[in-house]
């Protein structure tokens, strides 16, 4: 006789990703046509050039965040639930910028503030299986040049990765997760065309003024 069993597969936390749509894209180049003053300096990335972002009338936060914000709680779970004062406080963009992105330029590990972030691939010039050609990666059990990369613990506690490979299909792509969630970006070469994503956070709004208008 054949004995029953069950996969059981604890709860866990993951991403969510979707392709933007030509109107989605085309307002967020014209975010990156406007940019504001450098943001270099607030951030991990070993990069040229990162600016801030001016979501103009909170579009991109209301027609796109904001229903990742629902999505993902509908999928997994509100990440920020269980924070203290969530009840009060409702989520707003926190902040949002666009980073240039260099041959042998890279953004180590790391991990975002506030409760969700996003990443959004504007233009990706290398393609990742041209990008491991490179002699230093041919026979590499973990071939990541040009990679972008999540890390996490499994139920093991070992250390595990969710790797994005960088190609152009992967333009216009958006991947939205919890902001505590380490990642990275690996470096490409021999490329003189610039990686072009915008990434932001997603937090509390503790304004007090924004709480007494509501009461």
């Amino acid at each position: 006789m054949k004995k029953e069993f069950k996969c059981i597969m604890p709860a866990n936390l993951g991403l969510l990703e979707q392709k933007l749509t030509t109107e989605e894209i085309n307002y967020l180049w014209k975010c990156i046509e406007n940019k504001k003053e450098s943001y270099k300096h607030k951030l991990a990335g070993n990069i040229h050039e990162s600016y801030i972002l001016k979501d103009e009338n909170d579009w991109f936060y209301q027609n796109t965040l904001i229903p990742l914000c629902n999505l993902y709680a509908d999928q997994y779970k509100n990440v920020g639930k269980n924070i203290p004062g969530n009840n009060t406080h409702p989520y707003f963009l926190y902040n949002f910028w666009v980073n240039y992105q260099r041959e042998n330029e890279f953004n180590p590990i790391h991990e975002h503030s506030g409760i969700y972030s996003f990443v959004i691939w504007m233009k990706i010039p290398t393609y990742h299986w041209d990008q491991n050609r490179n002699p230093i990666s041919v026979n590499s059990n973990s071939p990541r040049i040009s990679s972008f990369s999540f890390h996490y613990t499994n139920i093991l506690g070992e250390i595990c990765e969710h790797v994005y490979e960088m190609s152009p299909e992967m333009e216009g792509t958006i991947v939205f997760f919890p902001s505590k969630l380490n990642h990275c970006v690996y470096p490409f070469f021999n490329c003189k065309e610039e990686r072009i994503s915008i990434s932001g956070n997603i937090a509390l709004n503790t304004d007090i003024k924004l709480i007494l208008n509501e009461i």
